[in-house]
């Protein structure tokens, strides 16, 4: 298992965080609200809106609570001025760690991430400390049951992906930052539905975490996107299944 991501099955907790359905809702929702505030109300016009109205959609996100965030992002409801950040971070066993947050008091913010942190083995990093071992892509993930991977591979890289892998159930797909939206869409209209897309931070190599390290890592991610203001973790580990 290569790292924490959005778009990949972490079997030792995300299908936990997954079941807390109403945290789950509010950070897709957040997601909407910010992206409808930055580029306008209509989807259609606006590809990272129409990008978190699909991923809500996905998971079963009340059609209501959808409109009611778009709303609030243009204005037509009054709503939470949210602002977009980054924590960096170290982990137990050297993982580095991309945290990204939407929240509307980033001094809170700040000190529950560093709380989360110094409880479970980690530390809060100065600006600049892991970055450089990330590059930022939009990554994609698509079933890959009954598909052939080079169908898959030639029909992505038409679209504009960088790279295509087949990772366990999925084929990973990875994009430049600026083309996710566009080869989603290409790939969904040349019938290959795109099950879950972001933007990640994904590193340019991973560091191996077994035994205590890698018990005290799971536990810190959990404790991390238990937080309403965390929306995304990325990181650098590797470690096996059963670990």
């Amino acid at each position: 298992m290569a790292g924490h991501s959005k778009w990949k099955t972490t079997k030792h907790y995300k299908a936990a965080v997954d079941a807390k359905r109403g945290a789950l809702f509010t950070k897709l929702i957040r997601e909407i609200t910010v992206a409808a505030k930055a580029g306008g109300g209509d989807p259609e016009g606006n590809p990272r809106l129409r990008t978190a109205i699909d991923n809500a959609r996905k998971v079963s996100c009340p059609k209501e609570n959808i409109e009611r965030g778009i709303k609030k992002g243009t204005g037509e409801l009054e709503g939470v001025d949210y602002i977009e950040v980054t924590y960096e971070a170290y982990a137990p066993g050297g993982v580095a760690l991309m945290i990204q947050a939407l929240t509307d008091n980033p001094t809170r913010t700040v000190a529950d991430v560093r709380h989360k942190l110094s409880r479970n083995g980690g530390n809060l990093g100065a600006s600049n400390s892991v970055s450089y071992l990330f590059d930022r892509k939009g990554r994609m993930a698509l079933a890959a049951e009954g598909r052939d991977e080079d169908t898959v591979m030639m029909a992505a890289l038409e679209a504009g992906a960088e790279d295509v892998a087949l990772d366990g159930e999925d084929f990973s797909i990875s994009t430049a930052p600026a083309d996710l939206h566009a080869v989603r869409e290409a790939l969904e209209k040349a019938g290959f539905p795109v099950r879950e897309a972001a933007l990640a931070w994904v590193p340019k190599s991973t560091v191996r975490v077994e035994g205590e390290n890698a018990a005290a890592l799971l536990k810190l991610l959990d404790a991390l996107d238990d937080l309403d203001d965390v929306q995304n973790i990325d990181a650098n580990f590797e470690m096996d299944d059963d670990a």
